[in-house]
């Protein structure tokens, strides 16, 4: 069951886009749903964030596409569950010259996915892909991230 949540999606939208990685580099949050199933993120190529030639820089790319996966994971399956980020990849596939786009779908079978592999305290390892995209639709990169979860330890009854 998921937890109530804390905060609300726009809340934390708000928050992301003001955590100074993401504000220095241009990248902003532009919508999280508030079932936290979705989220849309937009970064600007700026005067910070050109690499040598005037693209965008890569590590600006990977940044903007990289907490997310691990948060509506975690929002989602809510605090019996530890999740974290384990591994990612990158494929840069043409220069960012304007704004680029990535957006998250959290579906219900990928958490019902995660809920099964985790099911009697087992870890899954869960890859997840997202396409980074020009405002014309071109492809920038492509990332993959993998996210450990498992179900947290309960602790054992006291004998007595």
């Amino acid at each position: 069951m998921a937890r109530k949540r804390k905060i609300t999606a726009s809340t934390f939208r708000r928050v992301l886009t003001i955590w100074p990685p993401f504000l220095f580099a241009g990248i902003r949050v532009l919508a999280v749903s508030p079932d936290f199933r979705t989220a849309k993120v937009r970064l600007r190529l700026g005067r910070l964030n050109r690499n040598y030639v005037g693209t965008h820089f890569g590590g600006s790319i990977f940044a903007m596409t990289d907490p997310f996966w691990m948060l509506l994971v975690m929002q989602n399956l809510g605090p019996d569950y530890l999740v974290w980020d384990s591994a990612a990849e990158i494929e840069f596939v043409a220069p960012g010259r304007g704004d680029v786009f990535a957006d998250f779908h959290l579906t219900d079978d990928r958490l019902a996915e995660i809920r099964e592999l985790t099911a009697e305290g087992k870890k899954a390892l869960v890859w997840f892909d997202t396409e980074v995209l020009g405002s014309d639709g071109t492809v920038v990169a492509r990332v993959r991230k993998q996210i450990y979860v498992r179900e947290k330890r309960r602790p054992e009854p006291s004998a007595g």
